[in-house]
């Protein structure tokens, strides 16, 4: 059975890394409670509405969260985990993965092209100047945003 070497040195490095970690800190991204249209309308509303389709309203589903979870999830872990590694604070190394995801969920915005436009919402959206799925007055892309905070306790949420 071979020996490990350094064990000290490691258990060391692994309490300093604890230490640095505060587990108590999220990261938050994508619509924020607060974030409205400037009619009142809730902007979560609108993308809940985008992203999982409106049948009343014949609207489709538009994926665009879920593409980008999917397609830059694992991303965001190792880089969370990078950051910390590298010796930032949780709220700074979760602050810097916010900025990341922010700017993923806007490209996937912008990058989301089906379902495309229906007919009559292309008549309406080319005389507006845009035509493209989920971009109308760039409102709700402009409303992606992240904040870290301190987690709230079970059972204390809204």
């Amino acid at each position: 059975m071979a020996a490990v070497k350094g064990g000290d040195r490691v258990g060391k490095y692994l309490r300093d890394l604890a230490s640095r970690l505060d587990d108590s800190e999220v990261l938050r991204a994508g619509f924020l409670e607060g974030a409205t249209y400037p009619d009142g309308t809730p902007v979560p509303l609108v993308a809940a509405a985008n992203e999982f389709g409106d049948p009343a309203m014949n609207r489709p589903p538009r994926p665009f969260f879920r593409d980008a979870i999917a397609a830059n999830g694992k991303r965001w872990a190792k880089g969370l985990g990078k950051l910390i590694h590298a010796g930032n604070s949780t709220d700074k190394a979760l602050a810097l993965t916010g900025e990341v995801v922010r700017a993923d969920i806007q490209d996937s915005i912008r990058k989301l092209a089906t379902p495309p436009l229906s007919p009559n919402t292309h008549k309406k959206s080319a005389k507006a100047g845009f035509d493209k799925p989920l971009i109308d007055t760039a409102h709700m892309i402009n409303s992606v945003d992240y904040e870290v905070r301190k987690d709230e306790p079970a059972g204390n949420s809204q």
